[in-house]
């Protein structure tokens, strides 16, 4: 099993920008589809975005299509999240997760708890 580690997170004001990391070591990063969820105290785990293998197909939950973009860099075994014009409400702890059988785009729509790999996650404050 590919073993997941995020950095990147912390306190940002509203409108400002983070670039989340999710590294992946143990297993063959190219052959996993790769994803951001996130968990906001008291909410369940929602998705946020996933990229296929190839980094060819992206797909994003609409509370942040057009502000995130989600990248991989299978050379560097890496995923990245880039979260601009950041809101109060995307405070969360944002969690990297890893799967070979779900296709990403019914990561959304998918109980988030099939997915095979997850980080322990990186807390992103957005203050007002």
């Amino acid at each position: 099993q590919v073993q997941l580690v995020e950095s990147g997170g912390g306190l940002v004001q509203a409108g400002g920008s983070l670039r989340l990391s999710c590294a992946a070591s143990g297993r063959t990063f190219s052959n996993y589809a790769m994803g951001w969820f996130r968990q906001a105290p008291g909410k369940e785990r929602e998705f946020v975005a996933a990229i296929s293998w190839s980094g060819g197909n992206t797909y994003y939950a609409d509370s942040v299509k057009g502000r995130c973009t989600i990248s991989r860099d299978n050379a560097k075994n890496t995923v990245y999240l880039q979260m601009n014009s950041l809101k109060p409400e995307d405070t969360a702890v944002y969690y990297c997760a890893a799967d070979r059988g779900v296709g990403p785009s019914i990561w959304e729509h998918s109980p988030y708890r099939l997915l095979e790999a997850w980080g322990q996650g990186t807390l992103v404050t957005v203050s007002s």
